[in-house]
């Protein structure tokens, strides 16, 4: 859901997921690829694509964060060779 809401209102879906500076820095590119998107069309997509790359990065730190804390916790996974 994250994912379409950032693919069709890009700051909006940024700020939904936790990412406030990048939503201002996406904002900025919105009006920038607005402007020059009138004579090069596919700028229109460059804040679009940015919200989405920045939503996957964001979903995989929380994950890696996710597994690093489950290690500290936990321990290591059987079987382990430090």
């Amino acid at each position: 859901m994250i994912y379409i809401l950032a693919a069709l209102l890009p700051p909006i879906g940024l700020l939904v997921n936790g990412q406030p500076l990048s939503a201002v820095f996406n904002v900025i590119l919105l009006v920038v690829c607005l402007v020059l998107g009138m004579l090069f069309h596919p700028l229109l997509f460059v804040p679009s694509v940015h919200a989405l790359i920045a939503v996957r990065m964001k979903r995989e730190e929380r994950m890696h964060q996710e597994v690093v804390e489950a290690i500290r916790q936990h321990g290591p996974p059987p079987g382990y060779r430090r």
